[in-house]
């Protein structure tokens, strides 16, 4: 389901992209051409077509920023990590030593957490009295966690990668800005404002859009980021502590024979 959510947003998001890369050189051909822009200008001209080529491929960024930040706060909830009713229901197994029923309920929940158990308890060792195998145990859930981990995480890094690109592309559109200054600069041989200001202007509005593109990307990303190692902490914790419910029960009788005498239970 993940899977099939994250082709169709990738779908969408090339399409939408291509649309921007295929429409923009016409808009601003004719916002270049139209006499009637001459006096006056639009918003749109003002703050986005004056950048030039370049605002393309910043447009292209903050349309991936938003399909990628979109997809992981839909992907990145409690219910598909980290269920209450199945927590509560694997911990009502394990309290009771039913690890078969578990494993059962856990391979049939599609969740983090769901599949973390089914591939994990399977390594419990009954022969064990004393830890029921936890180091086994502990080893298929660091296996789980770093397989899993980096399928999910290569989305969140693609908001790193926006997050990076973004200034860089706008410092491109600076020195393509200036390079055109200097070079209408050389052939007037005067600063005439009016020569210059279209060459300023890409300079200016690309730096303006990638950095707007980059900072919300930066924090966006840190959040992602935090939110899932968060939700992947609860997950282990859970079967931590579902293993140790199976090890107290197993082991009441000897706990119980421990405890000092005076001692009320």
């Amino acid at each position: 389901m993940i899977n099939q959510f994250a082709n169709r947003t990738a779908q969408v998001t090339i399409s939408v992209i291509t649309t921007v890369m295929l429409t923009a050189p016409v808009l601003l051909a004719q916002e270049a051409a139209s006499p009637a822009n001459a006096g006056t200008k639009s918003a749109l001209q003002k703050w986005v077509l004056d950048g030039g080529w370049t605002m393309m491929f910043i447009g292209a960024a903050i349309i991936g920023f938003i399909a990628l930040s979109i997809y992981n706060f839909m992907t990145l909830t409690k219910a598909k990590f980290c269920p209450s009713d199945l927590k509560m229901a694997l911990m009502d197994h394990m309290a009771n030593c039913r690890v078969r029923s578990a494993i059962e309920l856990a391979a049939s929940h599609p969740s983090y957490l769901g599949r973390m158990v089914a591939y994990a308890l399977p390594n419990i060792d009954a022969t064990r009295t004393e830890d029921l195998g936890r180091d086994q145990i502990e080893d298929a859930m660091a296996d789980f966690t770093t397989n899993e981990n980096r399928k999910i995480m290569t989305w969140i890094n693609f908001l790193s990668v926006i997050a990076q690109a973004a200034p860089m592309l706008g410092l491109l559109g600076t020195v393509i800005g200036m390079v055109r200054a200097f070079s209408t600069l050389s052939v007037v041989g005067s600063a005439d404002p009016s020569l210059l200001a279209g060459d300023i202007s890409v300079a200016l509005l690309t730096t303006l859009w990638g950095l707007i593109t980059a900072i919300p990307t930066i924090f966006t990303f840190y959040i992602l980021k935090n939110r899932f190692s968060s939700l992947v902490a609860e997950c282990v914790h859970t079967t931590e502590e579902m293993v140790n419910a199976a090890v107290a029960t197993v082991n009441a009788d000897t706990l119980y024979a421990k405890i000092p005498e005076g001692i009320a239970v």
